[in-house]
């Protein structure tokens, strides 16, 4: 094939029901959709989308896009455990990543308080506890260093170069597009930092309605 889907468009288009949420791993998308799209290739502009939408869905157009965040539009640009030991040296964590990486998943996957809800406000009292589990470091200053890392755009990045092409080309559709990720407070600001928040038509952060699901 000349000309290779991307992944975020087959995504995007994989999705047969007029709303529907997709989430970075879960399986929403349809296989036989994702099938039939091996051959097509990319959208060249907004009439090829709207054209193959109609093609896909016997003319029933998507309205909106609900899209999670870390794994669908951004990813980490290090491996977590390599910035835990890389920041943590210099304040005493001694721990190679592969350990790292076991405590930390051991911690992340312990009940967090009496409320399934990890991310409330700013998160700054779980990832503290996983910080200091992971690492056996407990230093204030080491976690604030590490806490303000990941909410650079030096932290992440893109999953896909051409996200800004289709999401703008879905706009143009008339189809309204929504972020909904359970990530705490520093969502917003890691999106403008990334310059892709304007993108989106809403933004839904589990830390900031926390209050109503507990």
């Amino acid at each position: 094939m000349a000309t290779q889907l991307t992944k975020l468009t087959r995504i995007i288009t994989s999705s047969s029901a007029r709303t529907r949420p997709i989430w970075g791993s879960h399986g929403y998308s349809s296989s036989s959709a994702v099938a039939s799209l091996e051959s097509e290739p990319l959208f060249s502009g907004l009439k090829d989308y709207e054209e193959y939408r109609k093609r896909m869905n016997g003319g029933v157009t998507h309205k909106a896009l609900l899209v999670d965040a870390v794994g669908t539009l951004v990813v980490p640009s290090q491996p977590m455990a390599q910035i835990y030991r890389q920041i943590g040296e210099k304040y005493g964590v001694k721990l190679n990543e592969d350990e790292i990486l076991m405590r930390y998943r051991r911690a992340y996957e312990q009940p967090w308080g009496r409320s399934r809800i990890r991310y409330v406000d700013d998160g700054r009292p779980f990832w503290q506890h996983i910080v200091s589990s992971s690492t056996g470091c407990s230093d204030s200053q080491y976690f604030e260093e590490l806490y303000n890392y990941y909410t650079t755009d030096k932290a992440w990045h893109l999953c896909d170069p051409n996200a800004e092409k289709v999401f703008k080309a879905l706009k143009k559709a008339g189809v309204k597009l929504a972020i909904v990720s359970n990530f705490d407070t520093r969502l917003r600001p890691l999106l403008r930092a990334l310059n892709c928040d304007h993108w989106f038509d809403a933004l839904a952060v589990s830390a900031e309605v926390s209050d109503l699901c507990t």
